[in-house]
């Protein structure tokens, strides 16, 4: 069964995509499944973790939003997943790997979206980059911190995902470009529904560039990709449509994402200032998971439970840590 895949992307795969048979292995040797190749193995380990399940109560842009159908960090997920499979499809890359990476590219994110991000990366000496937390839980965290082990590729990809990183593979590029696509178009509906944006307020240029709704926006994207990228040795958007994007991006941070993080702003880092510290001075009460952790770096054993917290959580946390109840002296 599996040659048969492996003899399909011989046949069908562009000579710049990588190939399932040519992974550069996993960190330790495991026997070979007969059915799945590697990439395909590694989507289901990071399907079945602990950590993607908890992506779906954790903030995307809006905190505890009034309606059912405000993005989560999961809903974003599978959006990037869509899209970088698309992307994977239209230039004959690996669509395996490139879901893989996409689905495993958050899964060290804070509660509370970016505002967790930046308050532990101010208080860890460490520093803290979500991109750098998900390589950690897929290979210490997870399994009750044995890792899931998975291949090259996908750890590469899965670090190299923001906007700043190279990675190794053009499935990473895909997703990499797959990321900023899907969050910056949906949280464009998001922003709307919730009122802090007019659809008519957006920039012009990227109105004319990519259209006016999401759909339009997200195919004229993928289609710019393969008109730019197909048969080449990269994957990118065209120069004009980039920068569109870019422009964009500082639109929603200048205009959305700073108001939105204002309304939650101060209640999440109160909270997770005072869990840091509480947990930094008593870390014998950290879970089991992270004690072993705790006893060389306490700064990272505190990090690694603080960015694996839910939204909700986080909160029951920090009510039962600092929040009197009724009858207690």
């Amino acid at each position: 069964m599996k040659k048969k895949t492996f003899d399909k992307e011989d046949a069908f795969l562009s000579p710049h995509a990588k190939k399932s048979a040519e992974t550069a292995g996993r960190l330790r040797e495991e026997e070979p499944c007969v059915m799945r190749t590697e990439f395909q193995r590694d989507r289901d380990r990071v399907i079945y973790s602990k950590a993607f399940l908890r992506l779906k109560n954790k903030t995307q842009v809006f905190f505890a939003p009034d309606g059912d159908h405000y993005m989560s960090r999961l809903t974003h997920t599978l959006d990037v997943s869509q899209i970088a499979r698309s992307i994977a499809r239209c230039l004959s890359l690996n669509e395996d790997l490139a879901e893989a990476i996409a689905l495993g590219h958050d899964l060290g994110h804070t509660p509370f979206g970016h505002i967790g991000e930046r308050v532990l990366n101010s208080l860890s000496p460490h520093g803290f980059r979500h991109s750098e937390q998900s390589l950690r839980v897929v290979d210490v965290l997870e399994k009750d911190g044995k890792g899931l082990n998975l291949t090259f590729e996908v750890r590469d990809g899965i670090l190299n995902h923001p906007k700043s990183g190279r990675p190794a593979t053009l499935e990473g590029v895909a997703v990499s470009l797959a990321d900023r696509i899907a969050y910056i178009n949906h949280d464009i509906e998001d922003a709307i529904r919730a009122g802090f944006l007019k659809e008519e307020e957006l920039p012009r240029d990227a109105v004319r560039e990519f259209g006016t709704d999401t759909r339009t926006r997200i195919n004229t994207a993928i289609v710019d990709i393969f008109n730019e990228s197909n048969g080449k040795p990269y994957v990118r958007m065209s120069e004009q449509r980039q920068k569109a994007l870019d422009g964009l991006r500082t639109f929603m941070f200048e205009h959305v994402y700073e108001r939105a993080n204002k309304l939650i702003q101060e209640s999440a880092e109160r909270m997770l200032r005072n869990l840091y510290t509480y947990f930094t001075e008593r870390p014998e009460e950290l879970p089991p998971l992270y004690l072993s952790t705790a006893e060389t770096d306490v700064p990272r054993a505190v990090c690694d439970y603080l960015s694996s917290m839910t939204d909700k959580y986080a909160i029951s946390v920090f009510k039962r840590l600092f929040v009197p109840r009724e009858g207690s002296v």
